[in-house]
């Protein structure tokens, strides 16, 4: 028997299909609850609280300027060698802990700031805005705007000329920070690449054997690598200096030496020639005996030194400084001067 032949007296009431189980549903499931009812907070009814936090919004600003000027005076007060302990940190750089901790407060104190003063000056009321096409129309460009005046007017940055001030002076002061970096491009080279730690009656050591070089030691074909008097690798320079000073030694038969001013800063046919590349300043460490050739490993500028180390081949601009060099009365090669021009790379002071 099919439903519809059932008696309408016989069918089962909303009664009888509530008693079963029968799910009932709400007229509306989702509706929507609505914005709940909107609280002031205590800034919006007292202005001394405002006044409260608005000093608080300008404690933290002012803090931030103070962080960055910090921030600079590290890179002054503190040299790069120095190493402090920071307990539970350990040993650290005391310059690089100073400019992280400087820096860290600044943005933190602009960051910490801006969210104070949106949380308890600018309005928290809340509106219900409804979508809308991608497309702009004019009618809502316009209630844009408006609305950017009146956040703006609801914010008091016009009103609160104190925020307004220290929120600037911050703003202004955090950039100066990054003005600071350009420090780690270098100290300035002043009249510095112009001058090694050769100088007269310094003797030539060895970097093998830390002694000094005696003519003998130096044999036709061989070369030598040798430093000046007084420079040890321990030392906290060295490597600034030695990257200036390195020198390589090469002994000729005098007749071979083609360059007159070479034969005559030379003895017995030993030349000191600087080894650090003219081209970008890498060390050079080939030596070819029956050419004379010296070669740079990086980019194969190629140097004959027994023509003043003239530049025969590769990237490099000019030739190899040359060092002259005699023997003292202990019978020790020295130096009788220092280079006559800048050694390394070209820099804009040559020519």
């Amino acid at each position: 028997m099919s439903s519809q032949e059932i008696p309408e007296e016989n069918l089962p009431t909303e009664q009888d299909k509530a008693a079963h189980g029968a799910v009932q549903v709400a007229e509306d499931p989702f509706a929507d609850p609505g914005l709940p009812v909107h609280k002031p907070r205590v800034q919006d009814i007292d202005e001394r609280a405002a006044k409260r936090s608005e000093r608080t919004v300008a404690l933290l600003f002012t803090l931030s300027m103070l962080a960055t000027i910090g921030f600079i005076a590290s890179y002054v007060i503190f040299p790069v060698t120095e190493i402090v302990y920071i307990w539970p940190i350990g040993h650290v750089s005391s310059l690089n802990f100073a400019l992280g901790t400087t820096l860290g407060i600044a943005l933190f104190c602009i960051g910490a700031g801006a969210v104070h003063w949106a949380r308890t000056l600018m309005s928290d009321q809340e509106i219900a805005d409804e979508r809308h096409p991608i497309e702009a129309e004019p009618e809502v460009k316009a209630k844009v705007l408006a609305d950017f005046q009146a956040g703006a007017e609801e914010s008091g940055f016009g009103r609160r000329k104190l925020l307004r001030t220290t929120l600037f002076g911050a703003l202004a002061m955090v950039p100066l920070a990054g003005v600071m970096l350009l420090r780690d491009l270098g100290p300035l080279p002043e009249k510095k690449l112009r001058s090694t730690l050769w100088a007269k009656g310094k003797q030539l050591i060895n970097m093998n054997t830390n002694e000094p070089l005696r003519p003998e030691d130096v044999i036709v074909g061989s070369l030598t690598f040798a430093m000046p008097e007084g420079l040890e690798e321990d030392a906290e320079d060295f490597q600034k200096e030695i990257a200036k000073a390195a020198l390589m030694i090469v002994r000729l038969q005098p007749d071979d030496i083609k360059d007159k001013r070479e034969l005559e800063w030379s003895h017995e046919g030993i030349v000191a020639f600087s080894k650090i590349c003219t081209h970008v300043g890498c060390p050079i460490s080939l030596y070819e005996q029956q050419t004379h050739h010296v070669l740079c490993p990086c980019h194969q500028s190629t140097f004959d030194l027994s023509d003043g180390a003239r530049v025969i081949f590769g990237p490099a601009g000019h030739r190899l400084p040359q060092l002259r060099i005699g023997v003292n009365a202990e019978g020790n090669l020295e130096a009788l001067g220092d280079f006559d021009e800048p050694v390394g790379p070209a820099f804009w002071e040559r020519g």
